[in-house]
């Protein structure tokens, strides 16, 4: 569970400081990883890349207390406090995330950065419903399938 940033100017080379005036809007995102992929594939291609991960949505706001942005995640009907936090608890803030990747790749309208999950979300089945919540968004809700 993470809020994604959906970028609206092309950026390179940005300060932190003005890192947000490049910013389109938020939206959720489920950055899904195939864990038994993922220690064979040092660079996760198939781990990340698989069909149908990284559903992003439900739409994207051009509004969003970004700084403090809280975030949760229910599996199956049943809130995981440990995968819950808040944009604040990200190691590296928004801007300072925009700045860093813009400063090795031109980041163009509509690229879209996945900022980080506050806490993992654990291990999911095919058949679960999960759903990430960002209040100021709204709710994203996949059903697991086998990849």
């Amino acid at each position: 569970p993470e809020v994604a940033v959906v970028m609206g100017k092309i950026a390179k080379n940005v300060s932190v400081d003005k890192a947000m005036d490049y910013v389109f809007g938020f939206t959720c995102v489920n950055d899904v990883t195939l864990r038994d992929c993922a220690g064979s594939d040092p660079m996760f291609t198939r781990a990340k890349g698989f069909d149908t991960s990284c559903p992003l949505g439900p739409w994207i706001t051009t509004e969003l207390n970004w700084r403090d942005a809280h975030i949760s995640f229910t599996l199956n009907g049943k809130d995981v406090p440990e995968a819950n936090g808040t944009t604040a608890r990200l190691i590296h803030s928004i801007p300072e995330q925009i700045a860093a990747i813009s400063s090795f790749s031109t980041l163009l309208p509509g690229d879209v950065i996945l900022t980080g999950t506050p806490y993992p979300a654990g291990t999911l089945h095919a058949g679960d419903e999960a759903i990430v919540h960002v209040n100021g968004i709204g709710s994203l809700r996949n059903v697991i399938m086998h990849a």
